[in-house]
């Protein structure tokens, strides 16, 4: 009997038993749907975080304030006392492998401009910033080292911001707006960066010269020569580690701190970020995988079930077969082939349902979501061999049958 010949009498058996194909099938749909569903969300969220993460630098460091500690109590995070203009001029003077460095404080304020209001996020930054993040202007130019150090009035923003209150960036250039009854010039526009994963909207700032922020729009508890934290981007020719080590050695001095006393500042590396991220996302890899394998194990045991008990109920068919014939290999293909349909089959329908239920979620509910061609093309693979090798033994068993007994069967 010819390949073709098997193939046509293994569909037309399971085409004469529909209700029965489908439930042998709702196995592997289940599972290879929810994999997919399951790859895509993480794989859209992986990208998210790295695409903020790239944002950010794999370059920078972040030195912000620890935690005091008085007596041998904490004072909890950021208790610490602030850092000055001289830190940061000492390690952008004393520690090779610095690029830039930036003082930074930051507040929020409700800014009036074009005839709105927009409470934003306001942080006043050196020049240095932006070269830090590595953030450019979409229109219009960044305030220069000489206005930051005067407190000139003028401001660079972000693309929400100008899109909210004058309808477009191009239309904020040389809008006048207040800030905490401030009046100021907008003299830039900053390139669009996006949400960071955790929902927060980068562009929603305003960047003021360091002292003009300090000193006349945030006030508060702003001291004329203190930064609450600094941003530096550093030289990847140089370890990252004795950069960091340097910095450290050279804050504890100028801090004041007693040999063996903890560090009351903290310093966080993007690249720390991304290794982790890297270590979460493969223990996410790998329970996915394994929830991938128990969903199709269990679908594989489905389509072994039912191919067993249509062996039996088709006994005195395959007797009938072997009795005219069909040879043993015959019979092994035609069942076997019954059962790889019954997976590729369960696979296309898991594979088109998984897709729909990500794109549903990425629609309804702002997941993010990435369906690439390896998924595909994994989970088809997978649902093959779930037939193949779940579905040979009842093909088997089907083969081995005497051809008397066969049709004796009752």
């Amino acid at each position: 009997m010819t390949l073709f010949a098997t193939i046509g009498i293994a569909l037309g058996a399971l085409k004469a038993n529909k209700m029965r194909s489908l439930l042998t099938m709702l196995g592997v749909i289940i599972g290879v749907s929810s994999v997919v569903t399951m790859v895509a969300v993480s794989d859209g969220a992986s990208a998210r975080v790295e695409q903020v993460i790239d944002s950010l630098g794999t370059d920078t460091l972040m030195i912000m304030k620890g935690s005091s500690n008085s007596r041998g109590r904490s004072g909890g995070a950021g208790s610490s006392k602030n850092f000055v203009d001289a830190d940061v001029e000492a390690i952008r003077d004393q520690v090779q492998g610095v690029v830039a460095i930036s003082g930074q404080v930051r507040g929020s304020a409700v800014v009036i401009g074009g005839g709105k209001n927009w409470p934003t996020s306001i942080e006043g930054v050196e020049p240095a910033h932006f070269e830090v993040k590595s953030w450019d202007v979409l229109a219009g130019r960044l305030f220069t080292e000489q206005e930051s150090r005067t407190g000139s009035k003028l401001v660079v923003v972000g693309n929400t911001v100008a899109t909210e209150l004058f309808g477009d960036p191009d239309s904020a250039i040389s809008q006048r707006i207040r800030i905490s009854n401030v009046p100021v010039l907008i003299i830039g526009v900053l390139e669009e960066k996006g949400q960071t994963a955790w929902g927060t909207d980068q562009d929603d700032v305003i960047f003021a010269p360091l002292s003009l922020a300090r000193q006349r729009i945030l006030g508060g508890g702003n001291r004329p020569n203190e930064v609450r934290m600094m941003n530096l981007k550093m030289d990847l020719t140089m370890p990252t580690g004795v950069v960091e080590e340097d910095i450290s050695s050279l804050l504890r001095d100028r801090r004041k701190l007693k040999p063996g006393a903890e560090d009351d500042f903290r310093l966080r590396n993007m690249a720390e970020m991304v290794r982790s991220r890297n270590e979460t996302q493969e223990t996410l890899s790998q329970l996915l995988a394994i929830t991938a394998a128990v969903s199709l194990v269990v679908g594989g045991i489905g389509i072994m079930n039912i191919m067993l008990v249509s062996v039996t109920e088709r006994t005195k068919e395959i007797g009938l077969r072997l009795a005219v014939g069909a040879r043993k290999r015959d019979i092994l293909a035609q069942f076997l082939i019954e059962a790889v349909a019954l997976s590729i089959l369960g696979g296309i329908i898991g594979l088109a349902l998984g897709i729909s239920l990500a794109y549903f979620m990425a629609s309804s509910g702002d997941w993010p979501v990435m369906i690439s061609l390896n998924v595909v093309l994994i989970a088809l693979f997978s649902a093959v061999m779930v037939g193949v090798f779940f579905g040979f033994y009842p093909a088997r068993k089907a083969s081995d049958l005497n051809p008397i007994d066969a049709l004796r069967y009752d």
